[in-house]
């Protein structure tokens, strides 16, 4: 059966995610922790490079406070100041968030961000958002954490009505249009990619339904075999004969002996280069599109290992197509 893409057109989208082929891109920022807080010193530069080398997309996380407890800080800097820098600074690279903490920002704020930033960098951004995984930044920001299913689904939405309609009418939760106003400017395809990060409290025939592909966690490739066997069971009955792809993060730490054995770290493993491409191979095998390589526990200098997988597993899971000439043609539109 051949399937139908409501996202064909999309320059980011169809470099990153095509049927039965398994495409690689990098989290962002490639540094290690130090009590919670990545060194952001030269990764844009480190950007520019994971470009060069052709990898399919690049992924930044959404924090918006810094909890010690928690120990992770993101890359520091908002997502949104964040990634216009990625797209000023990289040509042909897809780029993402994984994902927006949705229930904690309007979502007719975040999807005037997201339709400017696609456009400016030319075609190449998608959104993914998520619920968000830290209950202490909700009272923070005034809102219920108990709520924050319901906040998600009224804002993808809203999402969707503002970036794909003009002038619309429409109510979700507390956003209401009656047709007088709109928002501008509109992403450069008829349809933003949006993505589930997680499960953002939704069920997967849900996200099947609503979003237009599922990003999840690392897990034993039986526990995923499952996961996807139920992805794909809810496509067939929420959005039967659509290509929704299914990706995944994988935390790496890549040993020089090219033959390293696997042996497991925090959501991923450290092994050689051979043993990842086997690993690869498997999730491809699976059913997983695209894998977010996270370096953030690499023993070894990330530049180096960026260059070793840009040299030796890259090719292997090339991103699909070259988009070069897309993405120029219509960024010199704006």
């Amino acid at each position: 059966m051949t399937l139908s893409n409501e996202n064909a057109s999309h320059v980011g989208f169809s470099r990153t995610f095509a049927p039965g082929k398994l495409s690689l891109g990098i989290m962002m920022p490639t540094a290690p922790l130090v009590h919670g807080v990545p060194n952001m010193t030269g990764q844009l530069a480190q950007a520019a490079r994971i470009d060069e080398l052709g990898f399919a997309a690049l992924w930044s996380r959404d924090v918006p406070l810094f909890d010690p407890e928690f120990g992770d800080a993101g890359q520091i800097y908002d997502p949104w100041v964040w990634l216009s820098q990625l797209a000023a600074r990289t040509k042909n690279i897809a780029l993402s968030t994984a994902g927006i903490v949705l229930p904690l920002r309007h979502p007719i704020h975040v999807a005037k961000a997201a339709a400017s930033l696609d456009v400016l960098s030319g075609g190449r951004f998608m959104l993914g958002a998520a619920s968000g995984d830290r209950a202490t930044e909700y009272p923070a920001f005034g809102y219920d954490h108990a709520t924050r299913g319901q906040a998600y689904r009224d804002g993808i939405e809203t999402i969707r009505q503002l970036t794909e309609h003009d002038f619309p009418r429409f109510a979700s939760g507390p956003t209401a249009f009656d047709g007088g106003l709109d928002l501008l400017p509109k992403p450069t395809a008829p349809r933003l990619p949006l993505f589930a990060v997680g499960s953002g409290q939704q069920s997967v025939q849900w996200i099947a339904e609503h979003m237009d592909g599922w990003i999840s966690y690392p897990r034993d490739i039986e526990d995923q075999r499952r996961r996807i066997g139920l992805w794909h069971t809810a496509l067939d009955q929420r959005a039967p004969g659509q290509f929704k792809p299914f990706a995944q993060s994988l935390f790496v730490d890549l040993a020089e002996d090219p033959n390293a054995p696997q042996s497991p770290i925090f959501l991923g493993f450290r092994f050689g280069r051979n043993r990842l491409i086997d690993h690869l191979e498997g999730l491809q095998d699976l059913g997983v599109h695209h894998v977010m390589i996270n370096l953030r526990h690499s023993t070894r200098p990330a530049a180096e290992v960026v260059e070793e997988f840009g040299a030796e597993v890259l090719p292997l899971f090339p991103a699909h197509g070259i988009v070069a000439e897309s993405a120029k043609m219509i960024s010199q539109t704006v």
